[in-house]
Parts: structure tokens; C-alpha cells; sequence
């Protein structure tokens, strides 16, 4: 059987290694309750979790110990929150040298990839999950490849098509604040393409999606569509969502929400088994 490879992204703000682990555990049981009338083998779906926080972590945290607690600031707990998220947003920003964040957040993006090559196959269909600054991150890091905008030193001739995107089919944008990140440009009429042209010399049957969730009380998640005319072509739908719990749902604090709402993981599901079944002939 042909596995998929899942690589998720987390969001700014202060994270634990770990994030991902409930998303991935519900991902797999779910997942296998689909499958399990098909083949004995449990694990179809080869999950890796992108790690990029600690990129950012020294740096904030300097911060806030010599701008902050000397001075006895005001709001120190508030501060600190908002220097973990900021901070993100701001430091991942390119400028020009060779060593810049932008690319070491990269580079936390394309060794998860080598070792989902490595786990789930050279030519394995990717699906991303990604949320909040992640979706920023993942679209700019695939744009990057399908446009031929190479980092310093990379070299893509060893690289396999999973590394190179060449094998993206899914893409679910959580919480995404990719709207936002457009006023930056004059023009914002590229988006990455789901899937790149290479995937069907691979696998011709896979149409591909990009779903993107958005919670109308989380005032960091937008619709994409909306953008301009290319957005509403690429994205397949903007799907509103109720994320959070009872204490957050209904409120700003929805945008942590979405890696354990079930509507969400339910839909990721049903096309991740779509998939499968696609590259299986089932």
C-alpha cells in the first residue's frame, strides 16, 4: 500500500515540541478506523511534526529578561505574550543576508520533509496542515520551490520530489493570517499551486484541495478567496468552523483551537482517505 506523508506546521507563540501530538494520535486512529477494511497495516499515514519555535525562543527570551522585568514594566505576563507572538511575525520577516530567519524557519521545514521522504517514499503525496504564521510559512516555503526561488547554497538536482514539492496534493490552512501578510506586496497574485504540475505525471487521477478553516471569532483567521481573482481560483474552499471550547470558542482565544476541533480533523480525514484510496486504485 501507498502511504501519504503528513508534515504539520505549527503557529506563532510560545510552543512545546510536542504540539502536535494529539492532532497526530487523532489523526492515526481515525485514519485507521477508514482503512482498517482495506489492509491489516496501521499506519498509512507517515506524520511528522515541523518544529521552527526555537528558532525565535533565545532571542525573545533575552529580550524580555533585559527590556522588561529591569524596568519593572507593566503587564510583564501580557508582555511576554505578546513578544512571543509578535516577535514570530516579526523576525521571520527576509532581510538581506545569508543567515536570516527566514531561512533557518526553512530549514526546520525541509529536514521534516527529507525524513518524511525517507520514512514514506521519494514520490509519497504530501499534505500539509498548517496553522496561524505556519500557513505563511508553508506557503511561502512551496512558493519558493514552484517559483525557483532557491535559499542560499540549496541545491535541488540530489533532492527527492517529496523534498521538492513536486508530490503536494493537500493543503489545509488553519487560522490562517496569509491576508495579512499580502499588504506587504503591491501585487499578491501568485499563490502556491494545489497540486504543482509535477504530481500529475505521478499520479494523473489526484484533482488535490486546499481547505482553508476559519473561525469568524478568531481576529487572526481570514478567508482566502476573498483575496483577488487568483486566490478564489486556487483555493478550493474557505470552510468556517467553530474551534475552541466552551471558554474559548466564542471568543479571540478560538485562533489555538483548531488542531483539536473535531469538525476540522474530521474534514482533514475525509480527504486524506479520498486520497488513498485514489493512489491505492481503491
Amino acid at each position: 500500500m501507498k502511504k501519504i506523508a503528513v508534515a504539520i506546521i505549527h503557529g506563532m507563540g510560545n510552543q512545546l515540541e510536542e504540539y502536535a501530538e494529539i492532532l497526530i494520535n487523532q489523526l492515526q486512529v481515525n485514519f485507521h478506523q477508514k482503512t482498517k477494511h482495506y489492509t491489516s497495516e496501521k499506519e498509512q499515514l507517515i506524520i511528522k511534526s515541523v518544529f521552527w519555535a526555537d528558532v525565535f525562543k533565545t532571542r525573545e527570551e533575552e529580550l524580555f529578561e533585559n527590556s522588561v522585568k529591569p524596568y519593572q514594566l507593566n503587564y510583564q505576563q501580557l508582555r511576554r505574550f505578546l513578544i512571543s507572538y509578535l516577535g514570530d511575525a516579526i523576525a521571520y520577516q527576509p532581510v538581506e543576508t545569508n543567515t536570516q530567519n527566514y531561512y533557518k524557519v526553512h530549514e526546520k521545514v525541509r529536514e521534516s520533509l527529507q525524513w518524511l521522504a525517507g520514512k514514506a517514499g521519494e514520490e509519497a503525496v504530501l499534505c500539509v496542515i498548517s496553522h496561524s504564521l505556519g500557513t505563511v510559512i508553508a506557503s511561502n516555503y512551496f512558493y519558493d520551490l514552484q517559483y525557483g526561488i532557491l535559499e542560499p547554497n540549496q541545491m535541488l538536482k540530489n533532492k527527492t520530489p517529496l523534498e521538492k514539492g513536486e508530490t503536494l496534493a493537500l493543503f489545509y490552512t488553519l487560522g490562517t493570517s496569509l491576508p495579512l501578510w499580502s499588504l506587504r506586496y503591491s501585487d499578491f497574485n501568485r499563490p502556491i499551486m494545489i497540486p504543482p504540475p509535477q504530481l500529475k505525471g505521478r499520479y494523473q487521477e489526484l484533482q488535490g484541495e486546499w481547505i482553508n478553516f476559519y473561525d469568524r471569532d478568531d481576529i487572526l483567521s481570514f478567508p482566502l478567496k476573498g483575496l483577488n481573482e487568483s486566490y478564489q481560483k486556487a483555493v478550493t474552499e474557505d470552510r468556517k468552523v467553530n474551534a475552541g471550547s466552551l471558554l474559548t470558542s466564542w471568543n479571540p482565544l478560538s485562533h489555538g483551537g483548531y488542531f483539536s476541533e473535531k469538525a476540522v480533523v474530521d474534514r482533514i480525514i475525509k480527504g486524506l482517505f479520498h486520497t488513498w484510496k485514489q493512489i491505492n486504485s481503491l
